[in-house]
């Protein structure tokens, strides 16, 4: 039902996941990040809760496959669920339950892990890894690329009709959180709209948050500035 990419930036030390899915509103259930922290995704049959809790034990100091380990054990239910996760520093890990529903699997890379169930081929997430690895540019161009990679080699079984793409940086609050949450048919084409829509404001709308008086006008009606 859903594939994904988890990663790091190891140029400015950004975390970011992006993700697809069969199902509903995936950016709603199954990607969890925290500045300076760590990314998490939660899927299969998800448990949203999984995702804060691996983020908590990163927090306290955990390394990914302790924290991912003592989450899963807690919660129960352990062999219908599959995770991936990054570390601020980088380390990846990924976690298939037995359940995991059809053709599966799990690959970690350089700061980065993918992940997907109800695959078309196991070889969709490899190919989201070696995107990923050999990209340039900004973590959401390279976390983009590597999801067309994953649909160019045959993304899921069946089709897909949501996606997201959410990023963290220095600052409490995502720099970049855009989703798809229906479509009938290529959310992350949609996705991609979306971010080429979005990348040339991400500055403005961080500037405007941190000093309104010095930050760029609007560009909307009624803003005279």
């Amino acid at each position: 039902m859903t594939f994904s990419i988890v990663a790091r930036c190891a140029d400015t030390g950004q975390l970011g996941i992006a993700i697809s899915s069969s199902s509903i509103a995936v950016g709603a259930r199954c990607p969890w990040l925290r500045p300076g922290v760590g990314a998490v995704s939660t899927q299969n049959i998800t448990l949203p809760a999984l995702g804060p809790e691996v983020l908590d034990l990163l927090e306290q100091g955990l390394a990914p496959a302790e924290a991912l380990d003592k989450a899963l054990t807690s919660n129960g239910y352990s062999q219908y669920r599959q995770l991936t996760a990054i570390d601020h520093l980088g380390r990846a890990v990924h976690f298939s339950g037995s359940e995991t529903l059809g053709t599966h699997n799990a690959v970690s890379g350089e700061q980065c892990v993918a992940a997907g169930n109800m695959l078309a081929d196991r070889g969709v997430i490899e190919a989201m890894v070696s995107t990923f690895e050999q990209g340039e540019g900004q973590l959401a161009d390279r976390l983009l690329a590597a999801m067309h990679a994953a649909i160019a080699a045959g993304g899921e079984a069946g089709p897909v009709h949501s996606a997201a793409l959410v990023v963290v940086g220095e600052l409490t609050w995502p720099i970049i959180n855009l989703r798809v949450d229906w479509a009938d048919e290529n959310p992350v084409g949609d996705l991609q709209r979306l971010w080429d829509a979005y990348r040339p404001q991400v500055q403005d709308y961080i500037d405007r948050a941190l000093a309104p008086d010095r930050s760029p006008g609007y560009g909307v009606a009624g803003d005279d500035r």
